[in-house]
């Protein structure tokens, strides 16, 4: 035999874990050897059906011509996984069709972690061959959205074609092998009755958020990396009116917005010299010039936030975005330092005027430590006190107790209506909000 045994002889729990008991020296050994029996020209024209059976048959001749340790099922995940890489992104390719899988973080060659809907990271039992073939497939994948990685330019932030957003490191900027992270995003968007049936908020939550976007609130989600705020905002945007002509701006698409009339904008990266950047600074300015109902920024990440207070304050009711803050009171304040860092002199009370005429409300939401996602907190900006944004909390999330199985909490609401009832009334909505608030309690 020409390698030893395999690495224990436990019974594999998923594919996956099958997969990563196959012996590494048998696995490189193999993908050599196939690679020389299967024309790599001539299996890029094939489906995978036909390649999967091409490489099959090398595996079966070669183990069994050269007596290797490996049994049909094991000879079945090796030809898999050089199909993979032959016509897809190796031991990723899995992964990206698992439905249950949201995030993919690749940590060098041999640590492959997974996210299964939010329930926390665990190592998915894959690995690459090695560093070498950890690289090709990261430029494997940089190839296919039209991009270059390499030690030159050594960082990739894309949309690959199926929605998802990788971004992918290099070294040496990386000390242990390349990283490749991938969000993946569900095929069906999430009603905010789903929300609500998962406990991300309360009934008279979901019924406030659905009669916000239809009264055409301005809004802002803010939330950390992860914590939902882009599931939240698809889920909201299912309640605007068919008839409004919607634009959206992203660094990369992630929104699905389902409604007959949107114009999706996406920024661009400069090219290797440096040249035809397009960011959302230049998007939003442009936006304005399209007639929009709405103008929706998937993350407000820098100078944007000037123009997008702009178009919020003259006449795009029902603008929305999100942000990274860790509550209702910083997400104003980011806002304010992202206007200061673009450069615009203005004093920080015209700066706060400008968002408290802008924002109608800010929604904050946090993925908590028993990795759920809940709405902690909806506040109400009423305007200027002095120097001061003036907020009043509509919806807070009060933790009740921390236990194994969980965090227990439920959601108190403000005794009194919202001060700005002029929009809820504009669209005959006012009675609704009235018996939201009306009930004592809460």
């Amino acid at each position: 035999m020409l390698f030893g045994t395999k690495k224990n002889n436990t019974e594999p729990e998923n594919q996956y874990e099958a997969n990563a008991q196959i012996n590494t020296e048998i696995r490189k050994y193999l993908a050599d050897k196939v690679l020389t029996l299967v024309n790599p020209d001539a299996a890029v024209k094939l489906n995978y059906e036909e390649l999967l059976s091409q490489v099959e048959r090398a595996v079966g001749q070669i183990a069994s011509d050269e007596r290797l340790t490996i049994n049909g099922i094991e000879q079945k995940l090796i030809s898999e996984e050089l199909a993979n890489d032959m016509l897809g992104i190796g031991p990723l390719e899995p992964l990206m069709k698992d439905d249950e899988i949201t995030d993919i973080m690749v940590v060098g060659p041999n640590t492959i972690y997974v996210d299964r809907r939010g329930k926390g990271r665990e190592l998915s039992g894959l690995s690459f061959r090695d560093g070498k073939h950890l690289i090709a497939v990261g430029q494997r994948i940089a190839r296919n959205v039209g991009r270059k990685i390499d030690e030159n330019t050594p960082l990739v932030d894309a949309r690959l074609q199926d929605g998802s957003r990788v971004n992918i490191v290099f070294p040496p900027i990386t000390l242990d092998g390349a990283s490749i992270s991938i969000r993946k995003f569900p095929k069906e968007t999430f009603q905010l009755a789903d929300l609500q049936r998962v406990g991300s908020f309360s009934q008279e939550i979901g019924e406030f958020l659905k009669l916000a976007a239809e009264a055409r609130l301005n809004f802002v989600i803010s939330g950390g990396t992860g914590s939902g705020k882009t599931t939240l905002l698809n889920a909201m945007t299912k309640h605007f009116s068919q008839d409004e002509r919607i634009v959206t701006i992203e660094d990369a698409a992630e929104l699905k917005i389902l409604m007959p009339h949107v114009v999706r904008m996406e920024t661009r990266a400069s090219s290797s010299e440096g040249n035809n950047q397009v960011n959302q600074t230049a998007l939003v300015k442009n936006s304005l010039r399209m007639n929009p109902d709405r103008i929706i920024i998937g993350e407000v990440r820098g100078g944007e936030a000037f123009d997008f207070l702009q178009a919020a304050n003259t006449g795009h009711d029902g603008s929305c975005a999100s942000l990274h803050a860790n509550t209702c009171r910083d997400a104003l304040s980011r806002l304010e330092n992202m206007v200061l860092m673009a450069g615009y002199d203005l004093p920080a009370r015209a700066i706060r005027g400008q968002i408290a005429s802008a924002i109608d409300l800010v929604i904050q939401i946090e993925r908590m430590k028993d990795k759920k996602r809940r709405i902690t907190s909806i506040s109400e900006v009423i305007g200027m006190e002095g120097e001061v944004i003036s907020l009043q909390e509509l919806f807070k999330f009060k933790i009740d107790n921390f236990t194994t199985a969980g965090v227990e909490g439920h959601w108190k609401k403000a005794n009194v209506k919202p001060r700005g009832m002029d929009k809820f009334r504009a669209h005959g909505l006012e009675y609704k909000i009235s018996e939201i608030f009306g009930k004592q309690g809460g």
